[in-house]
């Protein structure tokens, strides 16, 4: 068979075994190694993406493909972690999620991801869907055939990296759609499981008295800004879309930037994320959007009622009928120190309703009379793809809810929007069990602490609406508002979307508690974000996007502007002397965490010591002023702050840090040996939009290296030709030392510069960095 290769601007493809016939993709890249790939069909589209992304990924790819097949035992051994960057190259740890060693990572992915269920829901999808993902995995294998001798050092000649197939695909798709829901249970699943060739436990009588709330899915912190303008908010009458996603700056759940073109079908731009052939937050001609993790829960529990005359404890009752738990046995291999490998088995039990789990220390335990098994909204859910693909479409907000509320395909992540008729939408279209309201006040919650429903009655299942699939809220319920002024979310729950019409569900009961209550207390990141807007538009009625760009990177504290006018009032009146320098300190700071802001390290390190107190403000929280309460120090705790400044200046000195050292000297990313001081703050914890969440606490050489935290920016406007973008991706498209696309957006982050995002075909061959190449098997 002969290759047809097409070579453009110095770039050359070797010929190399391709898997699928009729492959044309042409990939280009512009700036800062930004992908573009256009073809004709959707399998040539992934095989294009899949590609570009190992070009600038593959170690990490591979690595993390292991992950999902249940494979790092086999390679790395079975007591060993994921892996932790190397150097700073990568790292396929998903710490944020879940920690587990290699070989109880293995049995998880083994023992809950389903192959056979996913394969079955993609064949009932979208054509197209399997077609991209059948493309990834082809353009994937083809790179491997073109480049498995000059692959980056941390995988070259490693035996794991291996052809895939689309079934790999799948798996890595399941797992992101797992974040907030199997994944944040994976300890306490694999903890349920047991060893087939061992007796059966001896279970409990009776469970635990003490239940604990459940974890509620992705850490606090791990979200994002997402900020729309509509045409009353704007200079040119057209919508405006900050996205600012607080994302991993190293692992499996990096972006990458992306555009991906079909004529006349499809064309999106924006990031993908890890790598998958997808633009998960992006625009088009005529829409913008950006996600920020929910604040609503997308799991739920059921409580079996076990039959006593089983003594394994697996058989539970249904509508009164003994049901026999279904079992799925798995096998790891497991790499032994000699060289040799082993096998492991473990058996997992699921009811109807999902997995069984065990989580002793919050109350959850299998006895001899009772169960707990995991109700997963997202474990099944390959609508995910086909959702994106659909918003990637989208051409107004309207189409885009529309979209959502027929696929209800997206796993954990609220949406923001804006159109270039100027209009701003929210919708929490994320993938939420239908608890409804009256259900948690009838007899089916047994125990609200734990969510655990009552799973011996079908009466109890969770519930149905119109056009939507079985078991998830739809439009009806949803939490939704569209304006033209603006929407806003920073990972609160629905009810600030818009600080001028605070949002409260349908009569007569509200949106399901699954999503959150109207009138809890909102972050201060979440309050700046407000303040900071109303009070631009008051100044100016209407906004470009570099006054959404100067919101963003204004990075003001709002703890120290709530809390300093009092503090430092109290500290010179105190006449302690240990107090004078901190107090001069914080007097002269600018009140922001920027690069050369001195005092920002100072007030870190005391505003951490104090903030939860339960007696700090004077004006408690008020739901009827929540963007302005709580505030003001109260007189009876200010001891306690003086003291914890004093305590915060000595930690500095014990550190050899001054007072007032600029905070780009002890706020670092390093990059090929080479420290760039960075911008932004903590975000929930001390009010700074730009959130930056440090791998380390201060040492005395800082806080070193960034573990999430502002990561793809993207600004989005509109004029009468389309989309006006501007972006960056703070950590760069590869985490490859050698690559030039390693560092080369990280200085960019650290000035606050935004560049130009080509999106037409004319901006993308006139871009100063402008290649292509096109790869073909005919």
């Amino acid at each position: 068979m002969r290759k047809h290769i097409a070579v453009a601007v110095g770039i050359m493809v070797l010929a190399a075994q391709a898997h699928a016939a009729g492959v044309r993709s042409e990939v280009a890249r512009t700036s800062y190694g930004v992908v573009h790939v256009k073809a004709n069909d959707y399998r040539s589209l992934g095989y294009g993406a899949a590609y570009a992304y190992a070009e600038d990924n593959v170690c990490m790819l591979a690595d993390t493909l292991l992950t999902v097949r249940g494979e790092r035992s086999r390679y790395f051994g079975g007591d060993a972690e994921a892996t932790a960057p190397r150097n700073g190259e990568y790292g396929a740890a998903m710490d944020l999620f879940f920690k587990l060693r290699n070989v109880d990572s293995d049995f998880f992915f083994k023992g809950y991801l389903d192959l056979d269920q996913l394969r079955a829901g993609y064949a009932a999808g979208s054509a197209d869907v399997r077609e991209l993902l059948a493309g990834y995995a082809d353009g994937y294998n083809r790179f491997l055939a073109d480049h498995r001798s000059r692959l980056p050092k941390a995988c070259r000649n490693a035996a794991w990296v291996k052809p895939i197939t689309v079934d790999d695909v799948y798996l890595l798709i399941a797992e992101k759609a797992i974040h907030a829901s199997g994944e944040v249970f994976a300890a306490a699943i694999v903890g349920a499981s047991r060893d087939p060739a061992a007796a059966p436990p001896s279970l409990n009588k009776s469970m635990p008295a003490a239940m604990k709330p459940l974890p509620r899915g992705i850490p606090a912190g791990v979200g994002s800004n997402g900020l729309a303008l509509g045409r009353d908010a704007t200079a040119n009458g057209r919508g405006i879309l900050l996205g600012n996603p607080h994302y991993p700056w190293t692992g499996t759940d990096r972006f990458y930037q992306l555009h991906m073109t079909i004529p006349g079908k499809y064309d999106a731009m924006g990031v993908s994320l890890g790598g998958l052939p997808l633009v998960s937050i992006g625009f088009n001609k005529h829409l913008a959007w950006t996600h920020t993790v929910t604040a609503a829960y997308h799991f739920t529990t059921f409580m079996l009622t076990l039959d006593p005359s089983d003594p394994t404890g697996t058989t539970y009752y249904y509508d009164g009928a003994p049901i026999k738990m279904t079992e799925r046995n798995v096998t790891v291999d497991v790499l032994q120190a000699d060289g040799t490998i082993a096998t492991k088995q473990r058996t997992f039990y699921f009811s109807k309703h999902g997995a069984v789990i065990v989580m002793p220390d919050s109350g959850v335990d299998w006895t001899t009379q009772t169960a707990f098994v995991l109700g997963d909204a997202n474990r099944l859910n390959t609508r995910l793809a086909e959702q994106w693909l659909a918003i990637g479409k989208a051409d107004s907000v309207g189409a885009l809810q529309r979209s959502a509320n027929a696929i209800a395909g997206l796993p954990w992540v609220n949406t923001i929007a804006a159109d270039s008729d100027g209009n701003a939408l929210y919708i929490d279209a994320s993938v939420v069990p239908h608890v409804a309201t009256e259900r948690f006040a009838s007899d089916c919650m047994l125990a609200p602490t734990l969510l655990a429903l009552d799973g011996s009655r079908s009466e109890c299942e969770w519930g149905q609406d119109p056009d939507t699939p079985k078991g998830v809220f739809g439009a009806a319920n949803m939490p939704t508002l569209i304006r033209q002024d603006y929407v806003v979310n920073s990972n609160d729950n629905y009810w600030l979307t818009n600080g001028r019409a605070p949002l409260t569900g349908p009569e007569p009961y509200g949106y399901s508690p699954l999503y959150g209550t109207p009138g809890t207390q909102p972050t201060l990141r979440t309050r700046l974000g407000l303040v900071q807007l109303e009070g631009a538009l008051a100044q100016q009625q209407f906004l470009r996007t570099s006054d959404v760009q100067d919101l963003l990177f204004s990075n003001r504290v709002h703890a120290a502007e709530l809390v300093l006018p009092e503090l430092l009032s109290a500290c010179f009146n105190s006449h302690d002397l240990r107090l004078l320098s901190p107090c001069a300190v914080l007097t002269a700071w600018d009140r922001k965490a920027d690069v050369d802001s001195r005092g920002a390290v100072l007030f870190r390190e005391f505003w951490n010591t104090v903030r939860t107190r339960a007696d700090l403000w004077a004006v408690p929280f008020d739901p009827a002023d929540p963007v302005n309460t709580p505030r003001g120090v109260a007189t009876d705790a200010m001891p306690a702050l003086l003291a914890a400044l004093r305590d915060a200046t000595a930690k500095l000195h014990s550190l050899g840090v001054p007072l007032y050292g600029r905070l780009g000297d002890y706020q670092t990313q390093t990059r090929n040996g080479r420290r760039i001081g960075l911008h932004g703050g903590q975000g929930d914890e001390d009010g700074v939009y730009n959130v930056l969440t440090m791998a380390t606490d201060l040492t005395s050489s800082g806080y070193r290296d960034v573990a999430w935290g502002s990561s793809y920016i993207q600004l989005i406007g509109f004029d009468n030709a389309g989309p006006v973008a501007k972006g960056v991706l703070t950590y760069g498209q590869s985490v490859d030392p050698l690559s030039p696309y390693y560092a080369d957006q990280l200085s960019l982050f650290a000035r606050k510069t935004l560049v130009t995002l080509p999106f037409t075909e004319a901006q993308i061959r006139t871009d100063r960095n402008y290649s292509r190449k096109v790869l073909t098997d005919k």
